[in-house]
């Protein structure tokens, strides 16, 4: 309980203090209890309708996290709402029985549910023939009253998400894209160290595979955060003011291309170290190419580091940074170059040693292009 309350009291202090996440779903939250509060204020309170809780329901559920998904979320319950709405009272004042209408109606509309068009709204059909069906006397009035509050309260989510403060995630699709790359400097840096004071074991090569493996992980989230940020662009008038400022796009794309490589060398690289420490399946060859392929891993955390400072500035991208950042580019392939010249001569009597040091050097080379291509 402590760990949840301080947990709690973080969030709360993050929320006032900054921008971020927390902030975000706090003014969400508030915007959905202040659609519900219009809803029921005009159909509960001033109209006075017979199913007026239908209306707060549906303006709490459609205040969604991108306006563009309260849109298409909107329609697509509206539409699952009245489909199921009108073949419940077709029935119902066709047979007469509302326990019959039950058993016959459901598993129609259910299956209804399933249908692809209708998304992950297409449960509301069911939903909309039990209100039907278990609030009393069915008629056509009550069943046109329950679609048009169910439209009002629709109307009602989608204005409030897109005229008070429309969310956009552009922040913490940059924040996503940082982390990673920082990750990947911090591990690439922990390992050259090692290489080169000789100060690893298999303990310590094993946490730097885990985290290698978590990167791919943290790739992974960073480009879900992308997709946020572009889908939370669409139908938002706050959307366009900031996409002048910093648009997601192919940038971003490219930066996801370029951390993916990251992610697959550093795991090649943590992987044979750990075997090298912990399992003996790779002999490391002589301390000289090993400080030298210590070297390029340095230069490769400074390259990772230049290239967020290109594409995570706080003005965008960084003139000065890149031309650093195809310096170091150029640093690295010369490191490379010699690394493999001086490999076949240190490892001549050890093939499968040749073999995995000659595939790091390709994927080594693939990155570095990679880095100074964008």
């Amino acid at each position: 309980m402590q760990r949840w309350a301080g947990a709690a009291v973080s969030a709360v202090r993050r929320a006032w203090v900054s921008p971020g996440r927390e902030r975000d779903l706090a003014v969400q939250a508030g915007k959905a209890a202040l659609a519900a509060w219009v809803a029921w204020a005009v159909v509960g309170w001033w109209l006075a309708a017979p199913m007026a809780f239908v209306a707060p329901w549906v303006a709490v559920v459609l205040v969604e996290s991108t306006v563009y998904r309260s849109i298409a979320l909107g329609l697509q319950q509206l539409a699952a709402i009245a489909v199921g709405t009108v073949v419940a009272t077709a029935v119902a004042l066709l047979l007469g029985s509302t326990m019959v209408t039950l058993a016959l109606v459901l598993p129609p509309v259910l299956l209804l549910g399933e249908w692809q068009r209708l998304g992950s709204q297409g449960v509301y059909a069911a939903t909309g023939a039990l209100f039907v069906l278990t609030g009393g006397q069915v008629s056509v009035a009550l069943s046109a009253a329950r679609i048009a509050e169910a439209v009002f309260g629709a109307v009602v989510g989608v204005a409030v998400n897109v005229l008070i403060r429309p969310p956009v995630y552009l922040r913490d699709a940059r924040a996503a894209l940082e982390d990673a790359a920082r990750e990947a400097q911090e591990i690439l840096d922990a390992v050259a160290d090692a290489l080169a004071t000789g100060e690893w074991d298999g303990q310590a090569a094993g946490g730097w595979h885990d985290r290698a493996v978590h990167l791919g992980r943290l790739v992974d989230q960073a480009r879900s955060a992308v997709g946020w940020s572009r889908e939370s662009m669409r139908v938002n008038p706050r959307g366009r003011r900031e996409w002048t400022l910093s648009p997601p796009g192919e940038a971003d794309a490219d930066t996801l291309t370029v951390l993916d490589y990251v992610a697959v060398h550093t795991v090649g690289v943590t992987r044979t170290v750990w075997e090298t420490a912990d399992r003996g399946k790779v002999t490391w060859p002589a301390a000289g190419i090993t400080c030298a392929y210590a070297d390029f891993l340095r230069h490769m955390a400074r390259a990772i580091r230049l290239f967020g400072q290109t594409r995570f500035g706080p003005s965008g991208r960084d003139d000065s940074a890149e031309g650093e950042l195809r310096e170091k580019v150029g640093e690295l392939h010369r490191t490379l170059d010699a690394l493999r010249r001086r490999l076949p001569g240190a490892v001549s009597d050890d093939p499968d040693a040749l073999v995995t040091y000659g595939t790091l050097l390709a994927q080594a080379h693939r990155l570095a292009d990679q880095l100074v291509q964008l």
